[in-house]
């Protein structure tokens, strides 16, 4: 599956750098073109010459050529790759991936590349348990990163424990899955919403949520890396998506999200709706802002959003799939039952603000997916990320 895709190997410094050469030669057996970028320290473990020569291209390791002066632009090798795999990472670079400290070729090359990528960290076992580690790896995951986690045996110090570079045996494979699970939903169209509404009282107030969009966010990643053609309309939020295969619509309020849902909702195969839309919205919205010395306590009327779930359920012909989000704090699963039936969907993700962890504004989620036709699929504390891949694993097993 990695047949003609275009893969850049960063190469960091550590003692697995040795583990690089053989990575790349089997990237290139599997039918691969691979570019080597390398950090300064990672030379002083394999040669540059090694590399070029497994991969029959120069291999970049500074922004310029010294003695020719010829520049190295990491924008182009970030929108040449399909894929940039960094084996060996060191905590160091996994540091500054993390933080964008772009102060050597192959981080500035990561933050460029429009290309999944793949992490393979490598280090002792002191330094791979340390939080600042374990923070970095997660925030790197939070950026939809995929970690591939190292395996435990003997390291360099001659200690015993995690922290070996997993085996380029098993990164291939890795790699090999992820493009053939880029194929899965090749042709489907999807929409998904994300995000709060905000429903103006005046030009500075407004009724909303503390909805981040992280959950729907992380859906349209994983759907259009599955490859389906995905529309996005979102709330508004700090979060943000560079795939190119998810197009971005922004809107504000419930009103203008249905809207924009109705547009996307007919040529759509798979609709999957999780932003937090507001109930209801002010009677009246002021044209100024409301003065405290200038008037009495007000009093805000309000009246009923429309119900995105339930208008597009009902217009739903044969052969599309929506699945809804339902967050409860009591009678949990009656409640989500009955908004599947009421509104059509053939799939409810139930998660619970009662549960630790889960639900606004962090990155962690628990979703139990309950069906029209009465299956129910418990699922466990993860990342949103990772709850966003188990979601569409449904999915494609209910289109399949």
């Amino acid at each position: 599956m990695i047949r003609g895709k275009h893969i850049i190997l960063g190469i960091t410094g550590g003692i697995a750098a040795y583990k690089s050469a053989m990575l790349a030669r089997l990237f290139i057996k599997a039918g691969a073109e691979v570019q080597v970028v390398m950090t300064p320290s990672a030379r002083e473990f394999i040669t540059p010459v090694t590399l070029s020569a497994l991969t029959g291209k120069p291999v970049v390791s500074e922004f310029f050529t010294a003695n020719t002066g010829e520049w190295h632009s990491h924008v182009d090798l970030g929108l040449w790759a399909d894929a940039m795999v960094i084996a060996p990472a060191t905590a160091c670079t996994i540091g500054k991936m993390a933080h964008g400290v772009a102060d050597n070729m192959l981080v500035t090359t990561y933050l460029s590349a429009k290309a999944p990528v793949f992490v393979a960290p490598a280090m002792d076992l002191d330094m791979m348990a340390h939080p600042s580690t374990r923070a970095n790896l997660e925030l790197l995951r939070s950026y939809g990163n995929h970690i591939i986690e190292p395996a435990s045996g003997e390291l360099a110090s001659h200690l015993i424990g995690k922290g070996r570079m997993e085996e380029p045996e098993n990164i291939l494979r890795v790699l090999e899955d992820f493009f053939e699970k880029g194929e899965t939903l090749r042709g489907k169209r999807a929409l998904v919403t994300a995000g709060p509404t905000y429903e103006k009282i005046d030009p500075v107030r407004f009724i909303g949520n503390y909805s981040s969009g992280k959950m729907g966010y992380a859906l349209a990643e994983e759907l259009a890396e599955r490859g389906a053609e995905v529309t996005l309309v979102s709330g508004p939020v700090t979060v943000s998506t560079t795939h190119p295969q998810v197009n971005v619509i922004k809107v504000e309020s419930a009103r203008e999200m249905l809207a924009e849902a109705e547009k996307a909702f007919p040529e759509s195969d798979i609709t999957v709706l999780t932003a937090a839309v507001a109930d209801y919205a002010p009677a009246e919205v002021a044209d100024r802002k409301i003065k405290r010395e200038e008037s009495e306590i007000p009093t805000i009327g309000l009246v009923k959003n429309p119900d995105i779930a339930a208008t597009l359920g009902a217009r739903k012909r044969p052969g599309q799939m929506i699945i809804g989000f339902a967050l409860e704090t009591d009678n949990e699963e009656a409640h989500a039952l009955d908004k599947i039936r009421r509104k059509n969907l053939d799939a409810i993700c139930l998660n619970s603000l009662r549960t630790p962890g889960a639900g606004f504004a962090v990155d962690t989620n628990l979703v139990t997916i309950l069906t029209a036709d009465g299956q129910k699929l418990p699922g466990e504390l993860k990342s949103k990320r990772e709850v966003a891949a188990d979601i569409v694993d449904f999915i494609t097993n209910s289109l399949s």
